[in-house]
């Protein structure tokens, strides 16, 4: 989906009902800055939100992932077209987070070899440190990549307003964790919680 088309669509339906995006925000119970992320198209309003939003506006859902007013002729093709898109976002963040494990997995495995080598084979002092110097960048490297990809893998449930939300990657580091959950805050209600790990948007 184009989320700046989205966001320039919420922008001008908003505008055309004489609404500011504190007015906006306000009707939906969150913050302005999350209705300016969505009007600067770096994010997408919340499964939760959608129906809401489209009730305000006087729009449609499909119009909302469409970007524009679609025409009855138009609407069961834009309707496919729509859920095709979102099925393949989700088929992507699938991909990530196993490319994510398999980066993680590889990256366990060279840093444990490199480590082995350098402790129990007869090296030259200089050679030792070299390997084990080596170990680490690899080990930083890896875990960098798996990071990156594992931001990128879906979605972070907000344990209190149940908003899909994607942190930055400060956030993401800054967060201790657990195997499925992260301490976030959420950009909708502003808690602090362990969210949720979620690979797929709901369709």
């Amino acid at each position: 989906m184009d989320q700046m088309k989205i966001g320039r669509f919420i922008a001008e339906t908003r505008k055309a009902q004489n609404m500011t995006q504190r007015q906006l925000a306000d009707e939906l119970s969150i913050s302005d800055k999350t209705v300016s992320k969505w009007e600067c198209g770096k994010g997408l309003p919340d499964v939760s939100l959608m129906l809401p939003l489209c009730s305000i506006l006087h729009i449609t859902v499909n119009d909302l992932l469409t970007g524009a007013r679609v025409s009855e002729s138009d609407y069961q093709e834009k309707a496919e077209e729509n859920m095709m898109n979102l099925m393949r976002e989700n088929a992507e963040n699938r991909k990530s987070m196993m490319l994510s494990i398999i980066c993680g997995a590889i990256t366990i495995i060279a840093v444990t070899a490199l480590v082995v080598i350098a402790a129990y084979l007869d090296l030259p002092v200089i050679a030792r440190v070299l390997l084990i110097v080596f170990a680490f960048l690899t080990a930083a490297t890896g875990i960098g990549a798996a990071a990156v990809l594992e931001v990128k893998a879906g979605y972070y449930e907000c344990p209190y307003c149940k908003t899909l939300f994607v942190p930055t990657m400060a956030e993401y580091v800054k967060g201790y964790h657990t195997f499925t959950k992260r301490r976030l805050t959420c950009p909708e209600c502003g808690k602090t919680g362990m969210c949720r790990h979620r690979v797929v948007r709901p369709e």
